[in-house]
């Protein structure tokens, strides 16, 4: 590792955009010359690319001919790409195509060592120009901190230029800022353990909250031992680094909501299954990103600062390693929770619910309209979905649901929900507690809601991100690593929140 990684490691405070390639964004006034991408939906339109010429304009009509979408040109001096919009059967799909056609031209315009492309939008879907962008800016990502010549590994893409009426301001501000999230969400859950401790985590969140304008409390140890967050002080029993409970705040002048949203993140930062060490051979490989829902909610609150969105908005991350450590709690331990309940622990690879249960109840003294959490809790959830979409389920109206099912459908962050029957709750009762934290081989991923669900008494909702925050290889435009999978659904949701 070089000099200047070491020193990014043990330094005491550290700025993610000091590390963040984040794409610039331009509203042209004018057509501009240089690289140009140019949006078309029928093959008349070629002929609005003044760069082209007739012989050019008939090889690009003739590949759409034979069902060839993107076709370029080298100028020497400019490259033109012309892509043919075809709808699907359904909008989102439609939407989805577009996000990976930015990815795609990312990889042909790295190659090509572009640094700065213009979107024309001459097709009649009026946000082409934003889905494109969108995917060409994720797949553009890089986690290049530990590298020792990054330069030599740096996209050269830096800027996308938007012709005249091709994107309204509004829009990308709005593209701006949610990109510029996910790549803050991805960072926090590429870094390292040996970097990114609960205490660390508890700062990037801070500096974060000063950055986009939202109001971070960090309590401390001894502050969680006060308040006797049994959950979370159990879980942190094996790790020598201590816990953190941090509280966002977003409170306009005049909200829409009368009572707020909170949004809870898991933040294990390292799992290790503890005593119940995980059997599963490399299991442990990319447990770095267990704090993947503490991530994707720093950068909601991040997300909706900066936008400034109409809404009474709370965060809130329990934070801690779970290992193995010479006082680490144990199979068979009785916990008191915060809530005053009895857990058994059965299993201690079942942290995560320990510690959002700790959250969930810290969140009733907010009386809020809605609790929505965030989490990578269960194998079993990544198991049943895949990498395709997130598990969820919980207690909020149906109006809400389908609200989150339409948000999940427009961002292709698709939603699964699962049933919390009584019976599953039966599956969880404990002959020594009130509950246990484990309901055996069958269902594990809605009795890990179901244990959750026992904190609540407000309408809530749960998605389980196991099988999506993390992946081990590029694919289109999610990058290796932390994906920030979700947060577009979430900030969707927030966007249409309270509109018919």
């Amino acid at each position: 590792m070089s000099k200047s990684a070491t020193q990014h490691l043990n330094s005491a405070t550290y700025q993610l955009n000091s590390y963040l390639c984040a794409m610039e964004f331009k509203l042209l006034n004018k057509a501009s010359k240089g690289h140009q991408l140019y949006l078309i939906d029928n093959e008349s339109a070629i002929k609005q690319a003044p760069e082209l010429t007739s012989e050019e304009m008939s090889f690009a009509k003739n590949a759409f001919a034979n069902n060839q979408q993107l076709v370029s040109f080298n100028h020497y001096k400019s490259f033109i790409f012309i892509y043919l919009v075809k709808s699907k059967n359904a909008q989102w799909q439609t939407d989805e195509s577009l996000r990976k056609t930015g990815a795609d031209l990312q990889s042909i315009i790295n190659k090509n060592k572009i640094a700065e492309i213009t979107i024309n939008n001459l097709a009649a879907q009026s946000n082409a120009a934003y889905l494109v962008a969108e995917g060409l800016t994720l797949a553009n990502y890089q986690f290049l901190k530990y590298k020792t010549d990054p330069k030599k590994q740096e996209y050269h893409l830096k800027s996308i230029s938007f012709a005249p009426k091709s994107i309204s301001v509004k829009e990308m501000n709005q593209l701006k800022v949610i990109t510029d999230a996910i790549y803050r969400v991805r960072t926090l859950v590429n870094e390292p353990v040996n970097f990114l401790t609960a205490p660390q985590l508890s700062k990037e969140i801070a500096a974060m909250g000063k950055e986009a304008g939202f109001k971070v409390t960090v309590m401390n140890k001894a502050q969680i031992e006060k308040e006797k967050m049994g959950g979370l002080l159990a879980v942190n029993k094996g790790s020598q680094d201590p816990p953190t409970f941090t509280i966002m705040e977003h409170k306009p002048a005049k909200p829409l909501n009368k009572k707020p949203i909170v949004l809870v993140g898991k933040g294990v930062v390292y799992d290790t299954g503890g005593l119940s060490l995980k059997p599963t051979a490399n299991s442990m490989d990319r447990m770095k990103s267990d704090m993947s829902g503490a991530a994707l909610v720093s950068g909601a609150m991040y997300s909706i600062a900066k936008l400034n969105l109409p809404l009474h908005v709370i965060a809130l991350v329990p934070a801690t390693d779970n290992r193995p450590g010479e006082t680490a709690y144990t199979p068979g331990d009785v916990i008191r929770m915060y809530s005053g309940a009895f857990v058994e622990v059965l299993n201690t690879d079942a942290e995560g619910r320990m510690i959002l249960a700790d959250a969930l109840h810290w969140a009733k003294r907010y009386k809020p309209e809605l609790v929505v959490d965030f989490a990578t809790l269960t194998g079993a959830a990544s198991v049943a979905v895949g990498e395709h979409g997130i598990v969820c389920m919980g207690t909020a109206g149906d109006a809400t649901k389908q609200s989150f099912r339409d948000s999940g459908f427009r961002q292709y962050e698709r939603l699964v929900e699962y049933p919390l029957w009584e019976e599953y709750g039966d599956m969880i009762k404990s002959e020594v507690g009130d509950i246990k934290n484990v309901g055996g081989p069958s269902g594990g991923a809605i009795t890990a809601g179901k244990f959750l669900e026992y904190f609540t008494d407000y309408p809530w909702m749960h998605f389980d991100i196991a099988g999506v925050s993390f992946s081990g290889s590029k694919k289109a435009y999610q990058s290796y690593g932390g994906t920030g999978y979700g947060l577009r659904m979430l900030m969707d949701f927030l966007l249409h929140y309270g509109k018919v």
